[in-house]
């Protein structure tokens, strides 16, 4: 038996589950940020790491929550740097920057919930996480909690205008 992200023992988190505690993570974000969260799952979907965006808050341009979560995963998951068997929860498609990073990561899988037409890098403008071209290559699973994912971006970008 595992712990689920709620700290709960349970069955391992369903890819919903996964996402929606990536929405708590967005929702910790600092007003001045983008509302996009990002949580780290192990192969047995304890959870390792979440964080949301922070670029404006650390005056940080790599500052997106998948790469603050990666680092976070990657300095407990045990195999340095390597992520195998983890999973990367992300409210918003990642961007190239943060879809390389998850690939040198060695990410097994993303999942991710609003899709980003205008960078987004994991299948919307760009497909860099399945370019047959690199030596691993995640499974990806978007538009999970879609409607949910997208209310949080439109809010934020209501209030900016």
């Amino acid at each position: 038996m595992t712990e689920r992200t709620d700290g709960t023992p349970g069955a391992v988190p369903s890819d919903a589950e996964m996402v929606r505690a990536a929405l708590a993570a967005a929702a910790t974000a600092d007003p001045r940020d983008v509302p996009v969260g990002a949580v780290v799952f192990d192969a047995s979907g304890r959870e390792l790491s979440r964080a949301a965006n922070a670029r404006e808050a650390l005056g940080d341009p790599t500052a997106h929550a998948e790469v603050l979560a990666l680092r976070q995963a990657a300095q407990l998951h045990g195999d340095g740097w390597r992520l195998e068997g983890c999973t990367l929860a992300v409210t918003l498609e990642p961007c190239t920057m943060c879809a390389g990073a998850l690939v040198l990561a060695r990410v097994d899988r993303v999942l991710f919930g609003a899709w980003e037409p205008k960078t987004g890098a994991v299948g919307s403008l760009w497909d860099v996480v399945r370019d047959r071209r690199l030596n691993h290559r995640p499974q990806v699973r978007g538009g999970i909690l879609e409607p949910d994912c997208a209310a949080l971006l439109e809010s934020f970008f209501t209030r900016q205008r």
